[in-house]
């Protein structure tokens, strides 16, 4: 590559790694065109998949200030860069090589921090946001609805006390 190409392909990829929340390095040796095709339909579209060049992909998240383990770089190398949710990129990325055990997941970064494979592997076992929202708010409104009810019961108690002293007096009169 001729160096203003070199240049050019080190600033985008600068770009792309201040631009996307996170990111993380496969190794795609043996995968067909048609494979990848797939791999980036899967990942939806809050992540961009791209083939990478190590050395420059290396200067690229030195110049972005990531945190990148740069020993990860060898062989044969692709990217994909999350803009959305990173749960649901790693779950696609964890659910293709699931399926095609060519694809290794080799690391990433996540908001500036280095992750591992295992990481990832963790991370795509999470829930998606949806879900982890849903279940917080759930929990917010249970403890709301037992905190009324701990508001409620002194004067519940009281006027069940005051009926059962009523009826007592009617039967005592009686």
């Amino acid at each position: 590559m001729a160096k203003p190409d070199k240049a050019a392909a080190v600033a985008e990829l600068t770009d792309l790694f201040r631009d996307s929340s996170a990111a993380m390095l496969t190794e795609y040796r043996g995968l067909t065109v048609a494979q990848l095709k797939t791999l980036r339909r899967s990942l939806g579209g809050n992540a961009s998949y791209a083939v990478v060049k190590n050395t420059l992909t290396a200067i690229a998240a030195k110049e972005a200030g990531v945190e990148f383990d740069t020993e990860a770089l060898v062989g044969p190398s692709a990217i994909a860069f999350v803009t959305g949710d990173p749960v649901e990129a790693a779950k696609g990325l964890r659910d293709f090589a699931k399926a095609n055990p060519q694809l290794i997941i080799k690391g990433g970064v996540l908001d500036g921090r280095a992750l591992t494979a295992e990481d990832i592997t963790k991370l795509a076992d999470l829930e998606s946001r949806e879900v982890l929202l849903a279940k917080a708010a759930g929990a917010m409104k249970a403890k709301l609805y037992q905190a009324a009810y701990l508001f409620t019961a002194p004067a519940s108690q009281a006027v069940r006390t005051i009926d059962a002293l009523r009826e007592k007096q009617a039967s005592t009169a009686a």
